[in-house]
């Protein structure tokens, strides 16, 4: 039976149950999300006072401002109106009239439920990309210690999952780096690019707030900037929108942190199939339980729980479209409910993925022999090029020689495949007198080094070059803890 005084009998989002830290939870809580909407009130008291509005008085927008920050008592109370009257804001402005007495008949002059609502939204989803930008400059920092660390460390490519010419592991991790760059970009130019809602009324045409300044079409548009600069924004949506911004601006955020995803993803499972082969594992503390029934297990939970989340965050953004696409005219209220899910959600699974991300780089276990060891399975058919090249030198036919290795190849791999043998491809080589002319090509083929042409030199220039400007603009923002909850 399930107590009904159990304290865990009501479901909780494991977004914030296990996954995601403090920072970002408190932005979207209850508490910032109405202290904000009380500040939106008292700002557009304030401007309305400054710009003549004869009813508003000094004492009413003091008093505001000393209310702003709203108690759990009120949010109690609010919610208990709002069972009845059915509307969260109306609940809201009353709550804060009880606070505020003197100015209560002043509480939401003019406004719409919009300036409030939207206006928050805005507000906390530019709040969040902050943390976000901060969080995300934080893995680069720590994916470019690994990268610079591990530049010149041949290991095997790969190219449609199959063996290939070897490369290195700080290139890989440099172009892990690069797809983060790019979603750091997207981030910012996101961030600095969003409007304010300001005041536009109830379906935008600024009617209400005409008729307040007595048809001083000036003071309306003052009105705007005003309140839109004191909120900390540089551009407000002044030329045209109806009650609600556009909720494109919804869907181009989460395209934004859906790109993010992507990017975490694809490194993510990147990750797990190097755990598979033993050469590069994510963290695993000395207490940590890799399987319930076998005990030797080190499983890549980390890796599996950043591409789990990851996934929610590329698909998140088809909601916020959808939502987009089926808004009637100047507004509908199909959007509110999945908007108090989708947005919230979308900014805690990027900052959860985000922690995963720092917390796996800053404790990376690379292990060099294993990775040495599976390219020189492979690296010996990494050779036949030059081995063709050396050949045509010394005055023989390419083809021939082709033919030549292309047979050895098959015979090394059968030896290989049904035989369980290590590869002797080189061993029959040097056993065929044909080869005899070009010995020392051919005893070079077990040298990684040999193969992987500029990778160092491209991660040096990749890190210099792209990275250092990035990690050197966010430098006070570099430190801080990436613990997971669980």
């Amino acid at each position: 039976m399930i107590s009904a005084t159990s304290a865990f009998r009501i479901y909780k989002s494991p977004l914030t149950s296990r996954y995601t830290g403090a920072a970002m939870q408190e932005l979207f809580g209850d508490q910032r999300k109405f202290t904000t909407w009380r500040i939106l009130w008292y700002k557009m008291a304030f401007c309305q006072h400054r710009l003549g509005v004869s009813r508003v008085t000094m004492p009413q927008v003091e008093e505001l401002e000393r209310h702003v920050n709203i108690t759990d008592e009120e949010i109690r109370a609010a919610m208990a109106l709002e069972k009845t009257l059915k509307h969260d804001v109306v609940a809201h402005s009353q709550t804060y009239g009880v606070a505020c007495p003197l100015a209560a008949p002043i509480i939401h002059l003019a406004c719409t439920s919009m300036f409030v609502c939207d206006n928050t939204d805005l507000i906390i989803m530019r709040d969040g990309l902050d943390l976000l930008i901060t969080k995300l400059v934080r893995c680069i920092d720590r994916m470019a210690k690994q990268a610079e660390k591990w530049a010149h460390l041949p290991t095997l490519g790969w190219t449609h999952l199959q063996p290939a010419q070897p490369t290195t592991v700080g290139k890989r991790i440099a172009i892990w780096m690069q797809d983060l760059v790019m979603d750091l970009e997207d981030l910012v130019s996101v961030r600095d690019g969003m409007k304010f809602l300001g005041a536009k009324g109830a379906t935008g045409t600024q009617d209400s707030y005409l008729k307040l300044f007595g048809g001083d079409d000036e003071k309306v548009l003052q009105l705007d900037r005003m309140i839109t600069n004191k909120c900390g924004f540089t551009y407000t949506m002044s030329a045209v929108c109806g009650q609600t911004y556009t909720r494109k601006v919804d869907a181009k955020i989460l395209s934004v942190l859906g790109g993010i995803g992507s990017s975490i993803h694809k490194m993510m499972q990147d990750l797990r199939l190097l755990q598979h082969m033993k050469e590069i594992e994510e963290p695993f503390d000395e207490s940590q339980v890799g399987s319930s029934a076998m005990a030797y297990k080190r499983n890549p939970m980390r890796s599996e729980r950043a591409c789990g989340l990851a996934r929610h965050s590329i698909m998140l953004p088809l909601e916020a479209l959808m939502t987009h696409a089926t808004q009637m005219f100047e507004r509908t209220l199909d959007d509110s409910a999945p908007r108090r899910i989708y947005i919230p959600e979308a900014f805690l699974a990027a900052d959860a993925t985000l922690t995963i991300v720092q917390n796996v780089f800053e404790r990376l276990v690379v292990y060099p022999k294993m990775i040495q060891r599976n390219l020189a399975e492979e690296l010996p058919f990494m050779a036949t090029e030059d081995i063709i090249d050396a050949v045509v030198k010394v005055g023989k036919n390419r083809a021939e020689c082709h033919e030549r290795l292309r047979v050895i190849a098959q015979e090394s791999g059968r030896q290989v495949k049904e035989e369980g043998k290590d590869n002797p491809f080189i061993e029959l080589i040097k056993a065929d007198p044909y080869f005899e002319d070009v010995t020392e090509v051919v005893g070079q083929a077990l040298k990684g080094a040999n193969f992987i042409g500029r990778a160092p030199a491209q991660t040096r220039t990749f890190l210099n070059n792209e990275i250092r400007p990035v990690l050197n603009r966010y430098r006070d923002q570099l430190e801080g803890s990436s613990e997971l909850r669980v």
